[in-house]
């Protein structure tokens, strides 16, 4: 008797554990980021190949993972083919209920013919207040998308 309530408490013990770490997320799990584009004025997909003066959006799909609402700024860096930042630009303030997904997209215009490399991160910005970048943190690894202009 006490060797089946021993099994049946392990058994339990196991669910949990299996349970909890298949659920845990990690800093970098809060939030997904997928399906990197551009899109036009009207939220359409085009080609990664635009033209010098072409304006665009580049856009992403963020999904909040987790089981509270999360704050965050979106935030978009474009680097030439030399590595050099030609722009940076980050829309705050917005935030995301539980298992919600939602799309921000920030305007950019390339100036010169070339081959970019755009960067799109989500930061945490939970922290009442705070102005300071050094506050933030990532809630998911950024994203690359490859543009030719």
């Amino acid at each position: 008797m006490i060797k089946q309530i021993v099994s049946i408490c392990m058994v339990m013990l196991v669910g949990i554990v299996l349970i909890n770490s298949a659920y845990a997320l990690t800093q970098l799990e809060r939030v997904e980021i997928t399906n990197p584009r551009l899109v036009n004025a009207f939220g359409v997909k085009i080609s990664n190949q635009v033209n010098v003066n072409q304006h665009v959006q580049i856009t992403a799909d963020i999904k909040n993972n987790q089981d509270k609402a999360q704050k965050f700024v979106y935030i978009v860096q474009v680097k030439n083919q030399q590595g050099v930042v030609v722009s940076l630009g980050w829309i705050n303030g917005l935030s995301l209920d539980p298992e919600q997904t939602f799309s921000p997209a920030l305007s950019w215009t390339p100036l010169e013919s070339d081959e970019y490399t755009v960067e799109i991160f989500v930061w945490d910005i939970t922290e009442e207040g705070s102005k300071s970048w050094d506050k933030l943190d990532a809630l998911a690894e950024h994203v690359v998308l490859k543009i030719t202009s």
